[in-house]
């Protein structure tokens, strides 16, 4: 069992940075994968970014990609999502989510554990 925990979201004006922080506790929480989802009012939960066990492999949407990083400290058992240049179609609510899936994978059925979400809303 893994349980985990979002923080860092808010109300960022455009062109801003946020960075997300997902605290896992559990015994073997540093061995999942992990991904960054995301979900907007009206709109189905999307992937954003993941990352393998060991942090050496990562995977992003297109929509992110060079704008967010995603990284993780096994030792503080805490993955991070790093968002720079945001725009206002980044607002959503963002999730963590476990997987025990070898390689970073977006698709959301194969993520075993979910957070309860944080808010990010980017302003134009």
């Amino acid at each position: 069992q893994v349980q985990l925990v979002e923080s860092g979201g808010g109300l960022v004006q455009a062109g801003g940075s946020l960075r997300l922080s997902c605290a896992a506790s559990g015994r073997t929480a540093s061995s999942y994968a992990m991904g960054w989802f995301r979900q907007a009012p009206g709109k189905e939960r999307e992937f954003v970014a993941a990352i393998s066990w060991s942090g050496g492999s990562t995977y992003y949407a297109d929509s992110v990609k060079g704008r967010f990083t995603i990284s993780r400290d096994n030792a503080k058992n805490t993955v991070y999502l790093q968002m720079n240049s945001l725009k206002p179609e980044d607002t959503a609510i963002y999730y963590c989510a476990a997987t025990l899936v070898v390689a970073p994978t977006p698709q959301v059925r194969m993520y075993d554990y979910w957070g309860q979400g944080t808010q990010v809303t980017v302003s134009s």
